[in-house]
Formats: C-alpha cells, structure tokens, sequence
C-alpha cells in the first residue's frame, strides 16, 4: 500500500500555475481509448492499496493505482465480485483506470453501470485539491452525486484518487446456453424472456448464434436452464466477451454502438455482434465515420470509435451545442486552467 497523494497534489498544482497539460496515467491499458492523450504523465500507478473492504457490507475502498485483477482476487477470496463485469486489457490495468473510462460488460444491462456501483470518490480537481464525494453506503444521499460524474469522463474532470464500489455475491449457480439461430429470431425471444422473471444476466449474438447466460440460486438456475432448451456450452465464452478477446471484436475498425435495445439498424456493410441483449452494437465496417454516426443517430443512439486510427480523430459522437457548453462550465468548475487530460474526450474540452 501506498498513499501518494501529497506527491500527485504537489505535481497538479504546479501543472496549474504553469498552465501545463497533464497526461494521467495509471497502468496505461486503454491509451488507444478515446482521443488522443496529450500532456506531461502524471503517474497514479504508485497510488495503490485496498484501504477498507468488509465483506459483509459488500463495499470496498481502493486507491485509483490498485491494479484491478488484486481486487478481484480479494473479493475472490470473499466468493464476491465486480457487479459490472469491467473489461480488462491486461495485468497492469488499475481500478482508477476502470472508473475512468466507465466500460462495463455483458452483465450492464442485468446490475447496472459503473456509476450505479459508486458509492463514492476522492479526487484532486485542477487545483490540485483534495475533494471527496459520496460516501461507502449505498443510501448516502448527502450533497450532489459528484463522483459519478467521473464515471466515463476520461479524467478531464479530476484524479481519481480513490473510489468506493458496491460489490455482489457470487451466483450459487451460472449456466451458458446456446441457440442456433440469427438475430432476426433472437430478437422477439428475447423481449419475451425478458419481460418474465428468469436470472438471466447475460445475452448477446455473435452474428450466427444468441448466447444466454442464467446466473443465481442453483434451483432457480437449473429450472429455467430447463425450460428454456438450447445447448449448454462452456461459460468461458463469457469472460472473452468481457475482455473482448473474442475475433469479433478484434476486427480493425472497430465501432461500440449505444442504441436502443429492439432497434433495427439501417442498411450498414461489416459484420456485428450484438451484446447487452440488442443495446449494444459492436460494429466492424468500411463505411465512413459519418454513415455510421448517422444511422445509430437515426434510431435515438449514439456511435463511438473503440479503437482510433488517426490521433487527431474525433471518436465519440460530437455533443449537441447545449450539452457541450453544459460540460465545457462543468470542465471549468473542476479544472479552471484545463489541464487534465484535455482533448480526451471530445476536442476543446
């Protein structure tokens, strides 16, 4: 454990009085993600330590340089886990990094986002303060739920200094079943499956077959594993989706897709593969960045480039002027000399 606060405070501060870009960095996993990063690193990696976790509270503290698979193994330990299924891009990825950039996996749509598993957060802002916000209960709700907005915002709010994260129990029983059929007919089963009480907490296509996974009390698990048919295959498949290590998602030109869950698309070319039972669009295609942003607008969604080729690219969907200006104020609030992380998520910001 170690508690590098004073040293990373001391380091923003004199970026603020020097109006100089800062580049934070933790285990460096997912610098593809997003724009271009730009900036003098800023290194949270030795900010580390798990500072308080009780099991029996299902809530853990950490510092943001953590590195993720630790507090899996903890929570390992303990027969709980993550809730949001974050993906992870290798052994140095850090808990800071997570929150972060706010990615969830197959299970979003089942226990919620990020932001619905935080329960607080302490972060430097672009003074170089200290600021906590939140708490470690799941019904604080005391003051503005500051902390989730750094969920998803790149660090172009603050440094993550550290987070509390509501933890789940590990499913007594969790079973993977396959059917062989294509989206067209996956679709309408899934809306009925899901209006129905099953434990279900898992669902995605993978262009030629629908992938269900049910987890729960065993009893529960085991009837509706039944009843639903298909075939039964090995549950690693889950973990690959998490990690994106399956070749879909290892194609170049790469979209993530946010839309509504029972939308058809328009006629795109590449090849998709359908996670969070339809909400989310994993899009390999040749078509220009501008077709792909305007058929997910089309549909009431938005359209991100996962894995950016060109530096200068923007790669989320560009805000409405409103809502730009609204996290342009934001971005002044918590850093007024703007030099965290600045250009990350959407250019001028």
């Amino acid at each position: 454990m170690n508690d590098a606060t004073e040293v990373l405070a001391d380091q923003v501060r004199a970026a603020a009085e020097d109006r100089r870009a800062l580049r934070i960095v933790g285990g460096d996993t997912k610098s593809w993600y997003g724009r271009a990063p730009v900036g003098k690193p800023l290194n949270v990696s030795r900010h580390t330590g798990i500072i308080d976790y009780d099991p029996s509270e299902l809530v853990l503290t950490a510092r943001a340089g953590t590195p993720v698979l630790e507090i899996e193994a903890a929570l390992a330990e303990n027969n709980q886990k993550l809730g949001f299924e974050p993906p992870i891009f290798g052994p140095a990825s850090t808990v800071g990094g997570v929150i972060a950039a706010g990615l969830a996996g197959p299970s979003r749509p089942f226990a919620g986002a990020v932001r619905d598993h935080v329960l607080g957060a302490r972060i430097l802002n672009g003074r170089g303060q200290s600021l906590r916000f939140g708490g470690t209960v799941f019904k604080n709700v005391a003051g503005f739920d500051a902390f989730r907005l750094m969920c998803g915002a790149m660090g172009t709010l603050g440094v993550i200094l550290d987070v509390s994260i509501r933890v789940m129990p590990r499913p007594e029983e969790s079973i993977s079943l396959v059917f062989n059929e294509d989206w067209q007919a996956s679709q309408p089963r899934l809306t009925r499956l899901l209006g129905r009480p099953l434990p279900i907490d898992g669902a995605f296509h993978d262009g030629t077959r629908l992938h269900v996974r049910l987890s729960g009390p065993r009893a529960g698990v085991l009837t509706a594993a039944e009843e639903l048919g298909g075939e039964h295959e090995d549950p690693t498949i889950w973990d690959q989706l998490r990690h994106m290590t399956l070749p879909n998602l290892r194609a170049p030109g790469l979209w993530r897709l946010s839309i509504p869950r029972t939308a058809k698309l328009g006629d795109i070319p590449g090849e998709q593969l359908i996670d969070w039972a339809g909400g989310q669009r994993w899009l390999s295609t040749t078509a220009s960045p501008s077709q792909v942003t305007e058929i997910a607008a089309a549909v009431g969604g938005h359209a991100s480039i996962f894995h950016r080729s060109d530096d200068d690219q923007d790669v989320f969907t560009r805000l409405p002027k409103t809502l730009f200006e609204l996290h342009k104020r934001l971005k002044a609030v918590f850093d007024p000399a703007g030099i965290l992380n600045p250009g990350r998520l959407y250019q001028g910001l």
